[in-house]
C-alpha cells in the first residue's frame, strides 16, 4: 500500500523491524492491527510490496496486507502468493490457506520453510485429490501445521508450540524477501504487480456472477 505521504518514514527499516519483532506473532484471527501507528510508517518506507505486505502481517494488519497481495496472485510472484496463504491462515480460512500453499509448494520460499516434497508425499496428496479433497501442499509438515492451527482455532492443541512454528515461518520468509528485494525504495509498486492467471481470474468472477457465493480471496 503506497503511503499517502511523500515524506520519508519517521523511522528506519531496522528500527521499525526491531519494534515489529517485539509484537506477538500472528497465529489466530486478530481483531485489528496491534499498532495502528505502524501502518503508514511501513508504507512510507516504500519497500517492495511483498516485503511491505509481510510487515503489515506481522503487525496483524490484514486489510493493508491483503490490498497488496491481491495485486500479486500469480507467478512469478510466488512470495506474495505464499503471503496470501499465510494471511488466510491468520484469519482462519484454512482451506484457502491449503490452496495457496499448494500453489506455491515447489517455490523457493516455501521449500525454504517446509522442504522439498518427496515422491511419497506427492502421491499421498494426489490420492486425496482423486478422492475429492481440496487442494493442499504435498509437504506433510506444512499440512500438519495448518491442520493443527485449525484444531487450535477450536480450542485444541499447543498454542505455544504453534506460535514458535509461526515465528519460524515468518522469519524465514522475511529473510528471503529481504535478500531478494532489499530494503531500498520501490517508489512505483505497480512494477511488481502481476496479472492473475486464468484460474484466479475465474474465481474472482465467480465471486461476483457465479453460483459459488462470496469467497474470501
Amino acid at each position: 500500500m503506497t503511503s499517502v505521504y511523500s515524506a520519508d518514514s519517521p523511522v528506519s527499516f531496522d528500527e521499525l523491524l526491531a519494534h515489529i519483532k517485539t509484537l506477538p506473532v500472528p497465529l489466530l484471527p486478530p481483531a485489528k492491527a496491534l499498532d495502528p501507528t505502524l501502518t503508514d510508517k511501513i508504507a512510507s518506507l516504500y519497500l517492495h510490496p511483498a516485503l511491505e505486505a509481510l510487515l503489515h502481517l506481522l503487525n496483524h494488519d490484514l486489510p493493508s496486507a491483503h490490498f497488496l497481495v491481491r495485486h500479486m496472485q500469480s507467478d512469478p510472484a510466488f512470495e506474495a502468493m505464499y503471503l496470501h496463504g499465510i494471511l488466510h491462515r491468520i484469519e482462519g480460512d484454512f482451506n484457502n490457506t491449503r490452496a495457496w500453499y499448494h500453489d506455491v509448494s515447489s517455490s523457493e520460499p516455501f521449500e525454504l520453510v517446509w522442504g522439498k516434497a518427496t515422491d511419497e508425499e506427492k502421491a499421498e496428496v494426489q490420492k486425496k485429490k482423486d478422492q475429492g479433497e481440496t487442494k493442499m501442499p504435498p509437504q506433510k509438515s506444512a499440512r500438519d501445521f495448518v491442520d493443527n492451527l485449525e484444531k487450535l482455532s477450536k480450542g485444541q492443541g499447543d498454542k505455544q508450540e504453534l506460535a514458535k512454528e509461526s515465528r519460524r515461518e515468518f522469519d524465514a520468509v522475511l529473510d528471503w524477501c529481504i535478500k531478494k528485494f532489499g530494503t531500498g525504495k520501490h517508489t512505483d509498486a505497480s512494477k511488481a504487480w502481476v496479472q492473475p492467471n486464468q484460474e484466479i481470474s475465474q474465481k474472482g468472477q465467480d465471486m461476483v456472477t457465479g453460483n459459488d457465493g462470496f469467497r474470501k480471496f
